[in-house]
């Protein structure tokens, strides 16, 4: 059994890619009366677009949740679609404590069979234990998010987000989510570990890839750059166009990123 570290780093290796392709189908881009079908279809589409540059793919749960049961059985068939040769993370954001936390682990990585999950650490250790139990799954812990008003809590609590990630990351399973829209917060996290870092923020939220590659310049072979609606919505919403716009960011990786 390889473990999370491995085939995070041998699957950004195969792919050239530091790719992660964020599947956020959020249904306002469709017409008012589309079906949970056309959703899906649509979901697979961007599978079959981006799979040969994409490493990675981050389905936000609650694009899947709001339909209910019929949202679930979607996730079953999109993790399935997208295959064991990704690395595929449920963006679900899970915080919760001691058993119940044992449920959401047993939930998205037996059941669901996701190789890594986002949580929160708000509640502490205990949030987080459940889920790097296992050497193969990996943990993304929210660190230094993205969205505008983050660092109104996270300023003052970020830095013991990361010893605490360090201090529990004995199977070399876990990492951070730090957002690439504010980049002397990413220095700051960097210049302090090594961990895997998830980095949301490019594209339609306004972050710069080459602030990101340049920070992360030494850590390649463990970096994930989510990418969503700039990939997955890019105008036309045609096959062509989602592959397009996923190459053009692989691309540009690959130009910067030293290797």
């Amino acid at each position: 059994m390889n473990s999370f570290k491995e085939k995070l780093h041998n699957t950004i290796k195969a792919k050239n890619s530091n790719l992660c392709v964020g599947i956020d189908i959020d249904k306002k881009y469709f017409n008012s009366d589309v079906s949970i079908e056309e959703l899906k279809d649509y979901s697979f589409k961007i599978v079959s677009a981006t799979k040969d540059v994409a490493a990675a793919y981050k389905p936000n749960l609650a694009f899947f949740e709001e339909w209910g049961s019929q949202g679930f059985l979607w996730l079953e068939e999109l993790v399935k679609e997208i295959g064991s040769d990704h690395v595929i993370i449920a963006d679900a954001k899970r915080g919760d404590i001691g058993n119940t936390a044992n449920h959401y682990a047993n939930a998205f990585f037996n059941h669901f069979n996701c190789d890594a999950i986002t949580v929160n650490p708000y509640m502490g250790e205990e949030a987080i234990e459940p889920f790097c139990s296992q050497e193969d799954k990996g943990v993304y812990v929210l660190c230094r998010t993205s969205n505008p008003s983050a660092s109104y809590i996270q300023e003052d609590i970020f830095d013991k987000v990361i010893e605490l990630s360090k201090n529990m990351n004995r199977h070399n399973n876990i990492g951070l989510v730090v957002g690439a829209t504010n980049s002397k917060a990413m220095s700051e996290v960097r210049n302090t570990n090594d961990l895997p870092f998830l980095i949301p923020g490019i594209g339609a939220q306004g972050g710069s890839l080459k602030d990101v590659i340049k920070i992360n310049s030494n850590f390649a072979e463990s970096t994930l750059i989510n990418v969503s609606r700039s990939i997955i919505f890019p105008g036309d919403n045609d096959y062509q166009g989602i592959q397009d716009a996923a190459h053009n960011f692989v691309n540009q990786m690959r130009l910067h990123f030293e290797r």
